[in-house]
């Protein structure tokens, strides 16, 4: 009886061509068979590798019927890469079901891990937030967009979310009207050309994408800060005083200050004191 094939779960660049992995090029040219999202996009990446291998299009509008297709080919022992448009096949793209197929019918499943827009968004995100939440698409309709984020918004972890650039600037809105002042890092086009990392509060995100119409373009990964622990406004005061601390460190008052307030979401003259406060000699005092 035939053994059954692989399927290797492959990633793909997310911008720069030079992201792809050397064993994500090798299972490419090994494998009989390449299920792709869109199979003009990655033949044209296919064709950059300088690899020809017989594809099927496996997309959103075709799952179920692909997958069926592609586990018959595995069970007849052929060897299977899938690959989505950009990035972790399976991640907010297609492919899921598939996965979930072959694993059912025992099949070997693979990872061949590379390129991730979550993954890259976070390293340069700066959150200290006990993990992360990776979110990916929030709904389209605003109405269900909100209700989503509310039953987030008491979780205490940075959320990672993707956003089209035509619903760029109501996705935000929606953020701060729901989740309040957050600190939240935007990024778009990460590893092309036009790549942008720009770390702001909720308060200020709408102001500054609309400020630039070039920065309303691309893809967005968001990585939008967790809830602070229900403790009042000592919690408040201790991120604060925490933030500040760094910044004091580095910068001259005026600057620490701004950005504090950009951070935090607190009163620029409420950090202003308190960097004051801060910068006070200590005294021990002796009954």
């Amino acid at each position: 009886m035939q053994a059954p094939g692989t399927l290797f779960v492959v990633a793909t660049p997310i911008g720069n061509l030079s992201d792809i992995t050397h064993r994500a090029v090798e299972v490419l040219r090994m494998v009989d068979l390449i299920a792709a999202e869109d199979t003009r996009h990655s033949g044209m990446l296919l064709a950059t590798l300088g690899i020809s291998r017989r594809m099927i299009a496996l997309h959103q509008h075709n799952e179920q019927s692909a997958s069926s297709v592609v586990i018959e080919q595995l069970l007849a022992g052929q060897q299977v890469a899938l690959i989505s448009d950009a990035g972790t096949p399976a991640i907010s793209d297609p492919g899921a079901q598939l996965v979930a197929q072959a694993l059912a019918a025992g099949i070997r499943v693979s990872p061949v891990p590379g390129a991730s827009a979550a993954v890259a968004a976070m390293s340069v995100a700066g959150m200290p937030e006990p993990g992360w939440l990776f979110v990916g698409f929030l709904p389209a309709r605003a109405a269900q967009r909100r209700k989503q984020l509310g039953e987030l918004a008491s979780l205490p972890h940075a959320m990672v979310i993707y956003e089209a650039p035509h619903r760029i600037l109501d996705c935000v809105a929606d953020l701060y009207q729901v989740l309040g002042d957050r600190r939240i890092v935007l990024t778009r086009e990460l590893t092309k050309m036009f790549e942008t990392v720009h770390a702001t509060t909720l308060a200020e995100a709408g102001t500054w994408l609309a400020a630039d119409p070039q920065r309303q373009r691309g893809e967005f990964v968001l990585v939008v800060g967790g809830a602070l622990p229900d403790t009042g406004q000592d919690a408040s005061n201790d991120q604060l005083r925490h933030t500040l601390a760094i910044l004091l460190a580095e910068l001259p008052v005026s600057q620490a200050v701004h950005l504090a307030a950009r951070l935090t979401g607190q009163r620029k003259n409420l950090c202003y004191q308190t960097a004051l406060d801060m910068q006070q000699p200590q005294t021990n005092s002796r009954e």
